[in-house]
């Protein structure tokens, strides 16, 4: 890897983008087609970029509908069409006849795959749906989840194995909020929307654990703009919808939506 393509990237992203390199060369000397486990949305940016470079490769992306933020790619010499490829998914349909399973949330169901030894790489995105869940999964590990996923947060559920053609879509939820603020600096608006001191969020935002547009993003003030998606662990997700105008008293108009 050339020293100049690492300067693009954090440092802790330097093990993917060795990976991704290593993807695209392959395509473009060895004519390899490389099918990927599934990616966030920085891990795709990163790849796309590095396809980019290569006058000879071309890539495509699927994680089972349109809007999906997990894909998985498929990486292949440009002379190669990839309109019929198949990218060997499935979706875990999860219901059970309990009660309080109405109440379950997106992290219980990722705690209890992962929880069977799955890695995060194989599983695309999780659709919490009103009636069960729909969880987009590699093809590989589908019957092994199918037989082994018996109980989410203590609730019994099933599970049925469906073809990707058949994934039903959760419409993504935001609490709209509307702020009013000094900057657009990242530790002031997340401290306002997570509704804690400006001291207390800098300590999750300082150790590595904020990403905004998922790349990871340590300094508390990095200036946010219109569009901009805030993840911090522990914390939950925003995205910044609208930055208006400004009050009478020079404060920025600011409308975030918030993940339920």
């Amino acid at each position: 890897m050339r020293p100049e393509i690492y300067e693009h990237f954090h440092p802790d992203e330097r093990e993917f983008v060795d990976k991704a390199w290593e993807w695209v060369q392959n395509a473009g000397q060895y004519h390899e087609t490389k099918l990927t486990d599934f990616l966030d949305p920085r891990q795709r940016f990163i790849l796309e970029s590095l396809v980019n470079r290569h006058p000879d490769v071309h890539a495509v992306y699927d994680g089972g509908h349109s809007e999906a933020e997990r894909v998985r790619a498929i990486i292949a010499p440009d002379y190669r069409d990839l309109s019929d490829e198949d990218f060997e998914m499935k979706v875990l349909a999860i219901t059970s006849g309990d009660q309080k399973f109405l109440s379950l949330e997106h992290g219980d169901y990722m705690g209890s795959v992962l929880g069977l030894g799955i890695k995060r790489s194989k599983i695309g995105d999780i659709h919490v749906l009103e009636d069960g869940c729909h969880v987009v999964v590699a093809e590989d590990i589908g019957n092994y989840l199918h037989l082994n996923l018996s109980q989410v947060h203590r609730v019994h559920v099933m599970t049925e194995l469906l073809p990707i053609q058949e994934l039903r879509v959760k419409e993504v939820q935001l609490e709209t909020m509307e702020l009013t603020a000094a900057s657009l600096r990242l530790d002031g608006i997340a401290s306002d929307v997570h509704r804690i001191s400006r001291t207390k969020i800098v300590v999750p935002i300082k150790a590595g654990r904020c990403r905004v547009n998922w790349k990871v993003t340590e300094d508390p003030s990095t200036m946010l703009k219109e569009g901009d998606m805030v993840s911090i662990q522990g914390f939950g997700r925003f995205k910044v919808l609208e930055t208006g105008g400004l009050t009478k008293k020079g404060r920025y108009r600011i409308k975030v939506g918030k993940f339920a």
